[in-house]
């Protein structure tokens, strides 16, 4: 990804890095450090081969995770964020907080609702 590419807006450059349901998913797998393929994949959940490799080079592109192909039969590739993936941690974490709280949020509003 190239500077010049970049939206205008920060929050819309972030928000490009974690474009699809799946990334924040495979952040969050690989923030425990390198992982091969399948562990990803068995890791993040009911995503497609064909998926995962999508968004897997997307993220390599854009910087965020290394690919590291190990010369040997059968192939061996390995997987690792890269210090601007790491990063990201924080805003995982707070997306995961916010999420905590609505859900809460959510609660309340159903019990209310259920003594009306």
């Amino acid at each position: 990804m190239k500077y010049k590419n970049l939206p205008k807006e920060s929050l819309e450059v972030t928000l490009s890095m974690l474009n699809t349901k799946w990334k924040p998913l495979i952040i969050k797998t690989l923030l425990t450090g390198t992982k091969r393929f399948g562990e990803i994949k068995s890791s993040v959940g009911k995503i497609t081969q064909k998926v995962l490799t999508a968004n897997l080079r997307d993220m390599e592109e854009k910087g965020l995770l290394e690919r590291k192909v190990f010369q040997e039969m059968p192939p061996r590739v390995e997987y690792t964020l890269t210090d601007i993936g790491y990063s990201l941690a924080v805003v995982l974490d707070s997306m995961a907080e916010w999420g905590s709280a609505y859900k809460e949020f959510l609660k309340l509003l159903e019990k209310q609702s259920k003594k009306n």
